[in-house]
């Protein structure tokens, strides 16, 4: 910190200054003049203190130029958390100051920050010379404390009337639960309860729920001790990060031959590997990286500088991300200038990234694949779903946007199978994104790239790997569509996505991408192997998160029969009339989000594919903007 004097010169345009505050601006010029003149500039570099958590408070100040991170560290926490920003005009320190008590947060630079200092005898002079002043900031006391007496206390949880289960605490991550302290408690079906030893901040709801999407959360109060004992003996810091199984007896057991390397290989990445752990701890979903800018991360659905972060040159940037990329990806990224990859922080979680160049030169990003597997119960998918799961043989396709939840469906669909068949599940992924472990199934996970070339050549050789459900994680091409119908239509149950938008337009897509002297025979193949289309789009949840919207396909005789005609616009008529065999509208649940409160109606229609008739339902009309 710099200490520079106020000459007189200065102190008008700190009047004017003064002006711009709410509270200030009620004290008449000579209060505003005494107090720049009684006061000293100080000057604070980037990430400098200003003052500390438990310092004396013997001055306070107002901002003039930059910008502060306010931060608080809890009682028995060494980590701190940023609550606010201070910015130009903005008082610090004056309540500590007023009250004479040390100070209850800390306030960081976070660029170059010029401040007024101003002596705590100031502050005690414009309430003595301002009644407007005085009773204004009275006003403002007293709206935070009727803001705090609103809140409604949590409920309690006694742990030891039910006590908690390393099963369901391990249901975040360590390190957010650890930082937040909050901690799963008790689940039952798709509700799960939180336990808070703190006060719940709707940032930590929503990063909770982007870690658990389609869990209904309800947070209920803990006490310390409770919590403490969970982290010592219930949380596991164990990696939840191991590698796809290969088989047993396959080359990697029997040591004929080493397997190639996945791209989730535990690389060291000293320089990545800490912003991935703080991503994980702060509740982030994605991380990006771009040169000339400092590293920004997504929290509830919002992008935000890491207030603490330097800018990164392009040269950074690259040496960042380089060192968790497996060679393959290295190589990739040199002769086609992107990349994708998955990469594994041991004891944290596993992420999806890519690597790109753009007019700044190079850029990354990477996002947060949860570490547990939901299930189907606690997704809260429908009936329809996990019947889906228990056909022998046929077609199953999850459709939607990119980043509306497709894999995490699809994982749940395939967890259940795992946990409920004795089979051979054989998944084909870019990359490989939630890590089954065998339980009652056989999983073999395949990743292009480091197992195979492409998605045909995977399908093809699992046809002789004696398979019974088979993953593709990506139909991007004819061939890839044409050899998942023909592994559909030769006895095995076949997963798959598209970025389609509706269940009819997902088969509308599978029969055009061949040309028109083939349809007729797709047409029929489609028609004897669909057995459901899931097809999905997250918004917003009231409250912070994302929940999924679903339109749910069962297949059936008449569905079969109007595919095979050619007649697929009428499936929507069977959707609408046979919603007792496990059809779903999207619209239907679009509908009981807004009625149940768990979302916007505005987000709804946005969402709505069929805008008017949604708002129709709502008593509105809808008019084409």
């Amino acid at each position: 910190m710099k200490l520079q004097p106020i000459t007189p010169d200065l102190v008008p345009k700190l009047v004017q200054a003064f002006g711009q505050h709410p509270l200030l601006r009620l004290c008449d010029a000579r209060t505003l003049s005494d107090l720049a003149t009684q006061s000293v500039l100080a000057h604070f570099m980037d990430n400098e203190p200003i003052y500390a958590q438990g310092d004396r408070a013997d001055a306070w100040l107002i901002v003039l130029r930059g910008t502060a991170a306010v931060r608080v560290t809890p009682e028995g926490m060494t980590d701190a958390f940023d609550v606010d920003r201070a910015k130009p005009v903005d008082m610090v320190g004056d309540f500590d100051a007023l009250m004479g008590i040390p100070r209850r947060l800390s306030v960081i630079a976070l660029e170059q920050v010029l401040a007024l200092q101003a002596p705590v005898a100031m502050l005690h002079e414009l309430f003595q010379r301002s009644a407007a002043f005085g009773l204004a900031y009275a006003q403002q006391v007293g709206a935070k404390f009727l803001q705090e007496a609103r809140r409604v206390p949590l409920p309690y949880y006694d742990v030891a009337k039910s006590p908690m289960t390393s099963e369901v605490v391990n249901l975040l991550p360590p390190q957010f639960i650890d930082r937040q302290r909050v901690i799963p408690v008790a689940s039952q079906g798709n509700r799960l309860l939180l336990g808070c030893v703190d006060e719940l901040t709707a940032h930590v709801m929503s990063s909770a729920r982007d870690y658990l999407p389609g869990v209904e959360l309800i947070p209920v109060r803990i006490d310390g001790a409770a919590f403490n004992y969970a982290m010592q003996n219930l949380v596991s810091f164990e990696s939840k990060t191991e590698e796809p199984a290969t088989g047993q007896g396959g080359a990697k057991a029997s040591g004929v031959m080493p397997s190639a390397p996945a791209s989730t290989k535990k690389y060291v990445a000293p320089k990545l590997d800490p912003l991935l752990k703080r991503m994980v701890a702060e509740g982030a979903s994605d991380l990006h990286l771009s040169g000339n800018h400092r590293p920004r991360w997504r929290i509830d659905g919002e992008m935000r500088e890491i207030a603490d972060a330097k800018v990164l040159t392009e040269t950074q940037v690259y040496e960042i991300i380089e060192s968790g990329m497996p060679e393959r990806n290295r190589k990739q990224f040199l002769e086609e200038n992107d990349s994708d990859f998955a990469y594994a922080v041991p004891d944290v979680a596993r992420f999806r990234c890519n690597v790109f160049r753009d007019h700044n030169g190079i850029g990354s990003v990477m996002r947060v694949i949860p570490s547990k597997i939901l299930t189907l119960e606690q997704l809260g998918l429908p009936e329809g779903v996990r019947r889906m799961c228990d056909n022998p043989k046929g077609l199953v396709l999850v459709t939607g946007p990119t980043g509306s939840g497709k894999s995490t469906t699809l994982a749940a669909m395939i967890d259940y199978i795992n946990r409920n068949r004795r089979s051979h599940i054989i998944t084909l992924e870019d990359p490989i994104e939630f890590v089954h472990k065998s339980q009652r199934s056989l999983v073999n996970q395949r990743e292009v790239g480091p197992h195979t070339q492409s998605f045909g050549r995977a399908l093809r050789a699992a046809l002789r790997e004696d398979p019974d459900i088979v993953l593709v994680g990506e139909m991007r091409d004819k061939e890839t569509i044409a050899l998942a119908l023909e592994t559909a239509n030769t006895g095995h149950l076949v997963f798959g996505t598209l970025h389609t938008s509706t269940a009819i337009s997902t088969v509308d897509r599978i029969i055009d991408v061949f040309p028109p002297e083939q349809q007729a025979q797709i047409r029929t193949v489609v028609a004897e192997v669909i057995k459901g289309v899931v097809s999905q789009t997250l918004l917003r949840r009231k409250g912070g998160g994302r929940i999924a919207a679903l339109e749910v396909l069962i297949g059936s005789h008449a569905v079969s029969n109007l595919i095979r005609e050619g007649k697929n616009h009428q499936i929507f008529n069977i959707m609408l009339t046979a919603k007792n065999q496990g059809n779903q509208m999207l619209n239907d649940q679009l509908e009981a989000l807004v009625r149940d409160g768990k979302a916007e109606y505005d987000e709804a229609l946005m969402k709505a594919l069929d805008k008017p008739e949604l708002a129709k339902r709502f008593g509105k009309e809808y008019f084409e903007k």
